[in-house]
């Protein structure tokens, strides 16, 4: 779970969890949402993979992007149990 945290701590990937929220997409469609470079983005994307908080899915010459709803879905549970 530490690196799921790790990974929340950042602004621009907690955006790209929010733009996965709406659909899937690629890389490519996830860069034209920010004013940063392609690499930083791919960047962002490997930690959110490392953090099994979302997927990747080759389609074609593309990799399609989803959200692990079950990873956060755990975390959430987690949250509640602290509450006593």
């Amino acid at each position: 779970m530490n690196s799921l945290f790790k990974a929340l701590n950042d602004e621009t990937r907690r955006e790209i969890i929010e733009l996965l929220k709406e659909r899937d997409m690629n890389a490519g469609e996830i860069s034209e949402k920010f004013n940063i470079s392609k690499p930083s983005i791919s960047h962002h994307l490997d930690i959110l993979k490392m953090a099994d908080s979302i997927f990747g899915k080759k389609k074609g010459q593309y990799v399609e992007y989803s959200l692990n709803t079950s990873i956060l879905e755990d975390l959430l549970n987690w949250i509640l149990t602290l509450k006593k």
